[in-house]
């Protein structure tokens, strides 16, 4: 079995590296193809990959290389965790939106867009790459924004099987198993299921069952217990009261603008992008120490909890066709009643050796659904901007999303976007 890594000199790469390390028994790699157009990275991450490898006594060949029609070729799976322009053009999203007194943040409002903008064209192209010299490949894309992104593979190229895969359905899972052990209630991941719907960064919690059975009462009463009693709690008792579900974190830049703008306003510099950077920095000096072959403890101020624990996962439930249920993005094809059928939503999948099926689900109350059609609507139009660079569509784009600007600063916000991610841009130049 081959396995692709595009954009395999990220901080992240050992995790994954890890995973596939601890399931050697269930997922018979043979071949783990590190791809990254900057050779440094790539050099530095993908030895320390060789080493952890060899740890385990070179169970699977670790290969390096800058030539993505090499790592895809006749390849079983591509995982996409690219960033282009790097951690710098994070920075520049985040403050992007700050310049403009708008929420600066890398998947949600003018960011997330800027971000969508440069990284759809690329991941369409190693779509179109897969297509043609790995057919039967499944694509998981962590890339962010992951949704948007997937929206547009299936869009654009549905020959391909492409899932958008992201870390934070699962530590909701966590956090309610870990609710339901306070309360003498025995579970784990395989045994339980959360039910979740809404799309990528936008998602509702509203059901959790235990062996089938329906524990949701119990999550419930538990997380009110613990915002009652906290000095800063997460949401407002009323809010998770009146929905009976619970929100996912990214929903504060939504529900809590205005303080979100404050603490931009109060505590930048340094941002999040700022901050991994020095932590990516440390990560790298510490991968390249010739004797490491472990993960450093530093790997954990990057973020991206249990990130291992989903990619590999998923795939060790596709390849031996285990019919497990993950969370992931992908078009629900009617899964929920009265929605558009082609939109891609993040909700609860079947993975079997077929390939992804949504499990068919009601929809959200109309308290919600609002919300996520405009988002919605604002990810179509952006897949649009992007993938012809039509201006317009882009002006649509802005008017539509409810963090955007207001209607007479969105020509002023929309050319900030073009001529800070002129280089990466070239369909809206002409070049």
């Amino acid at each position: 079995m081959k396995i692709t890594i595009i954009g395999a000199g990220s901080s992240y790469t050992p995790e994954l590296i890890n995973g596939f390390l601890e399931r050697l028994d269930q997922l018979p790699v043979s071949e783990l193809w590190l791809h990254d157009i900057l050779s440094e990275r790539l050099e530095i991450v993908g030895e320390f990959a060789q080493r952890m490898v060899a740890k385990r006594g070179n169970p699977f060949t670790v290969h390096l290389t800058n030539n993505r029609k090499e790592a895809i070729r006749d390849t079983s799976y591509v995982i996409t965790q690219l960033r282009v322009g790097w951690m710098k053009a994070r920075r520049e999203d985040e403050y992007l939106g700050k310049r403009h007194g708008l929420i600066g943040q890398e998947t949600t409002g003018v960011g997330g867009m800027a971000k969508a903008l440069r990284t759809i064209p690329v991941i369409l192209a190693i779509a179109r790459e897969i297509s043609l010299l790995a057919p039967n490949a499944l694509l998981v894309n962590f890339t962010n924004p992951a949704g948007l992104v997937t929206e547009a593979v299936s869009r654009h190229v549905p020959e391909v099987t492409a899932v958008g895969v992201c870390n934070a359905p699962y530590n909701a899972h966590m956090d309610m198993l870990k609710a339901l052990e306070k309360k003498g209630i025995s579970a784990t991941p395989q045994n339980t299921k959360l039910d979740t719907l809404g799309l990528n960064h936008l998602t509702w919690h509203r059901g959790f069952s235990v062996e089938g059975k329906d524990v949701w009462d119990e999550i419930l009463a538990q997380y009110l217990n613990e915002l009652r009693e906290s000095d800063e709690p997460e949401w407002e008792p009323k809010l998770i009261e009146s929905l009976q579900m619970i929100p996912n974190y990214y929903l504060q830049y939504y529900y809590h603008t205005s303080h979100k703008l404050k603490m931009q306003e109060d505590e930048w510099p340094p941002s999040r992008a700022e901050e991994v950077m020095k932590v990516e920095e440390k990560l790298l000096a510490k991968y390249a120490e010739p004797d490491r072959n472990e993960a450093p403890e530093e790997l954990m101020e990057r973020g991206g909890a249990y990130y291992s624990t989903v990619a590999t996962q998923l795939l060790n439930a596709h390849y031996n066709d285990l019919d497990e249920i993950h969370v992931v993005n992908t078009s629900h094809n009617g899964a929920v009643e009265g929605w558009q059928k082609d939109w891609v939503l993040e909700m609860p999948c079947r993975v079997n050796a077929k390939g992804i099926y949504p499990i068919k689900t009601k929809p959200l109350p109309f308290s919600v659904f609002g919300l996520l059609s405009q988002v919605k609507s604002y990810e179509i139009l952006t897949v649009k901007a992007a993938v012809d660079g039509d201006k317009d569509a882009l002006y649509q784009a802005l008017l539509a999303h409810p963090l955007g600007p207001e209607t007479d600063k969105i020509e002023a916000v929309l050319e900030d976007i073009l001529e800070t991610n002129k280089d990466y841009l070239p369909q809206f130049f002409g070049k």
